[in-house]
């Protein structure tokens, strides 16, 4: 790739693609009625559609061997990427739910990944321009944690734009885009996908009034009338808005240096928008330290058209789930205090599609079948807090559910005793937990 290119497509951190992200209004404080187990809880949605027989069952050979234990799969079509930072696999840090379960509604992207951030499953199909029903762990955090935290805690970082930002707060009536996590897509700034000219980049200079002052005003627009709630708007304070002004700034400084061309220690080559998106969440927790990051990687869903190319993407978010682990403990004040969940948001059918690979490997839908409901969920952290080496879980024994996540994630951070009654059915997955 050439560095005219690479430096075309760095100037995307500036430009209008950027999805905006917003702080709460500090003074807020609420009683809490629990203590936490841990400061801080990174929740990885490794989604796309990922089917057990690939992953836990290893049917083609271990194609994530940075989180499970097995000979690393030798099949066809696989790119060599860096090997884990770790010298044992991530199931030995902690639990493996090895059969979780996503038991309602239908298997959609929108849905798995709703279903995963409200703790609420979704009888119908979702209109993918309007912010779920129900609050989401972003809300429920922002609202009830305290003391009070600004929404520079809160982070929701998605591999690509669509519907995801809507998913960072609710329409509920008790919440809505007041308690709504900040909302980055990597893939939309920096990923090689977008790289193609879009003219001369915007240049804000932050340390001037009048532009901190605009790029405030940019980042309040984006987020002034989603959920529906007239006159309910987003006031970032000057100070915060300069904060993050800044931190893209310096990535902006960073990627014309080149400084993004070998991500994660993958070559640009080879690095996905999955790559790219775990980078731009390491770069979040290097600056803010969040008590709350909700990243996901869907580069698997190639799977509707190409089997060899989804395994493939299944090795590449399995690296970058291990690096992100890596980076949590090299980063003082997260290290040894963070708990780290990792599941997909749905599994893929049984039956394979019509479809072949150049390696003749039929491709494989997600259309509702049993198969598509069977995933796993994997809790590491601390050995004091987490138990490690553990497994639970059988094809005829099931234990957890995919609404089980946003209660294990309050229970964590101490606020779920402050959630009214009523509104999460699922449970805090205390097998995991020491």
């Amino acid at each position: 790739m050439k560095r005219r290119s690479f430096l075309k497509k760095s100037s995307l951190l500036a430009a209008s693609t950027f999805a905006a992200p917003y702080l709460l209004p500090t003074g807020r404080l609420f009683a809490r009625t629990a203590s936490r187990r841990v400061n801080h809880v990174v929740f990885c949605l490794y989604a796309g559609g990922v089917r057990n027989m690939e992953s836990v069952h290893q049917n083609e050979g271990n194609l994530m061997p940075a989180l499970f234990a097995g000979a690393k799969s030798s099949n066809p079509g696989l790119d060599s990427m860096p090997a884990s930072p770790f010298m044992q696999p991530l199931e030995k840090m902690g639990t493996l739910f090895k059969e979780f379960r996503y038991k309602e509604g239908p298997t959609g992207h929108f849905n798995g990944h709703t279903v995963a951030v409200t703790g609420r499953y979704t009888d119908t199909g979702l209109n993918l321009k309007q912010n779920p029903e129900y609050p989401t762990i972003f809300e429920y955090y922002l609202k009830h944690n305290s003391p009070s935290q600004t929404a520079q805690n809160a982070w929701w970082i998605s591999n690509s734009l669509g519907p995801y930002p809507a998913l960072n707060y609710s329409r509920h009536p008790s919440y809505g885009p007041m308690f709504g996590a900040n909302h980055i897509t990597p893939t939309m700034l920096i990923s090689p996908d977008v790289y193609p000219a879009i003219g001369k980049p915007k240049q804000f200079q932050f340390h001037e009034e009048e532009a901190v002052s605009k790029v405030r005003d940019f980042l309040n627009k984006n987020f002034d009338k989603q959920a529906g709630q007239v006159g309910l708007g987003i006031n970032n304070e000057a100070a915060d808005a300069k904060r993050i002004a800044d931190f893209i700034q310096n990535l902006i400084d960073r990627g014309l240096s080149g400084e993004f061309l070998n991500p994660l220690g993958v070559p640009l080559t080879l690095a996905n928008n999955d790559i790219f998106t775990t980078l731009f969440a390491e770069e979040v927790i290097k600056e803010f330290k969040p008590e709350l990051l909700t990243v996901n990687m869907t580069d698997v869903d190639v799977c509707h058209q190409d089997f060899s190319e989804y395994c493939n993407n299944l090795q590449k978010a399995d690296y970058a789930v291990a690096h992100l682990w890596d980076t949590i403990q090299q980063t003082p004040g997260m290290a040894n205090d963070t708990v780290m969940i990792i599941v997909p948001e749905h599994g893929r059918n049984l039956q394979p599609n019509s479809i072949r690979d150049i390696y003749g490997r039929f491709a494989v839908d997600h259309t509702g079948d049993a198969t598509s409901r069977e995933i796993f969920c994997m809790v590491i952290g601390p050995d004091n807090l987490i138990q490690q080496d553990k497994v639970v879980g059988t094809p005829s024994n099931p234990v957890g559910e995919s609404i089980d996540v946003v209660p294990t994630i309050a229970t964590l951070l101490g606020f779920d005793a402050d959630i009214p009654s009523g509104l999460l059915p699922g449970r805090f997955l205390h097998e995991a937990f020491v």
